[in-house]
């Protein structure tokens, strides 16, 4: 009887153990369009309530045997680690407390979330309304002063977005969104038909709302989601006419965004318009992508010059502004931008040590068993590819969005995640 009673209590324990973590699931990617605040102290009860468990050693044992987890976690300590050789303890301090979510989410993930098939759906619906309602957001904004939008797209602006007009992020935010409406919506065809209409119908306007945008994050995740489709389905499905049609699509899409949508003709202008001035090697004030390319240059001059420990994350703004200084002293303040890609902030930071690290983190999710391959390899390929034009890891958003989305679909498609309560 008193056995009876303790596995009945365990089994309520769990119960509202999955409850509470389904919640603040829901939660935390709603904050990211209301509140900072509201996202830390959510972030932070999802790591408590994940972390009680009573087979807690069981599930830390698991951590420590699971290398796509733990590996992860060292994109947190190796900025920690370079603490000891940053001369601007305040800035190093600042970097390495952005990125506590690489430290205890990994962990945090470890531990079953004892999610079921439903509430994973709902998730993943849910995530997608977000998105759509964030894209009629800007939408509205941008029917407001259309003319000014298109002419300020001449001059590397955007539209406003959600997530305090961070288009970066929130574009791949949405590009992320397509998938999981695509994936979810296949997996429910049979079962819920009109809801899988939704979610379809909903990608197919996240991913015309994302040419509107013309933000190339989005864009470069989109493209290669599809052309990752295209060559899966040629290649393990054998479909080779459905494969060539897919790839089709891929050359389709910008071209009828080209002709179609003003904001996408206009960046498409710009970005022509930027490249002669980098291809002569010339200085043009305010230019979005001469600054970066700029950055890459100072990114990995700063490199060979430290390339054992690198100048430590708290020393990275004062060296890529020296070497500024000394390469293009005709740069305003506001250009002298960090290093425009994660793996060379990593390198800058901690020399060669920290740029392996970070290229082992994101190749090492690839041999990562899961049980469908397909959208895993599409979510890190976007992940790993982007961080080559961004610096997302130094960001709170970027930060929540990468272990959130990279965690949330690994525990989704884990092999393991029907069974662990």
């Amino acid at each position: 009887m008193l056995y009876v009673y303790k596995s009945m209590l365990n089994r309520l324990q769990n119960d509202a153990r999955s409850s509470i973590i389904f919640g603040l699931a829901l939660l935390m990617p709603a904050s990211l369009f209301f509140s900072r605040t509201l996202l830390a102290i959510s972030m932070l009860a999802f790591v408590m309530i994940c972390l009680l468990h009573p087979r807690f050693k069981e599930y830390a044992t698991k951590f420590l045997h699971t290398p796509f987890l733990w590996m992860m976690t060292l994109l947190f300590f190796v900025p920690l680690v370079s603490g000891a050789w940053s001369a601007d303890q305040r800035l190093w301090f600042d970097m390495t407390f952005t990125k506590l979510p690489l430290l205890f989410f990994p962990f945090a993930f470890a531990f079953p979330l004892g999610l079921s098939n439903r509430q994973w759906t709902i998730l993943a619906v849910f995530m997608v309304i977000l998105s759509s309602a964030g894209s009629i957001w800007s939408m509205t904004h941008y029917l407001q002063d259309t003319a000014g939008i298109h002419e300020g797209y001449l001059r590397s602006n955007t539209m406003l977005t959600p997530l305090d007009n961070d288009h970066v992020r929130y574009s791949w935010l949405v590009s992320v969104a397509v998938l999981t409406a695509v994936y979810t919506g296949w997996q429910i065809r049979h079962q819920q038909k009109m809801l899988s209409l939704f979610l379809w119908l909903n990608a197919a306007w996240l991913a015309i709302f994302l040419h509107i945008l013309a933000a190339r994050t989005g864009l470069f995740c989109l493209y290669g989601s599809v052309f990752l489709l295209g060559i899966w389905v040629m290649l393990k499905s054998r479909r080779l006419m459905t494969g060539a049609l897919v790839l089709l699509l891929l050359t389709g899409l910008p071209l009828a965004a080209y002709y179609t949508l003003p904001t996408f003709k206009n960046r498409v202008h710009y970005i022509l318009y930027d490249a002669g001035f980098i291809r002569n090697d010339e200085y043009l004030r305010n230019s979005n992508d001469g600054n970066r390319v700029i950055s890459y240059k100072a990114g990995w001059a700063l490199l060979q010059q430290q390339p054992v420990t690198g100048y430590g994350f708290g020393d990275i703004r004062a060296a890529t502004h020296a070497w500024y200084d000394e390469n293009y002293p005709l740069l305003d303040e506001r250009e002298k931008i960090y290093p425009s890609s994660e793996y060379l902030v990593y390198g800058a930071g901690a020399g060669w040590i920290g740029l392996l690290v970070c290229l082992a983190a994101m190749i090492i999710p690839f041999f990562t068993r899961v049980r469908e391959k397909l959208p895993w390899y599409i979510i890190q390929a976007g992940i790993a590819g982007g961080f080559l034009f961004d610096i997302g890891l130094e960001v709170q958003f970027g930060v929540f969005l990468y272990t959130f989305i990279t965690l949330g679909w690994w525990s989704w498609l884990s092999t393991n995640r029907t069974s662990e309560k």
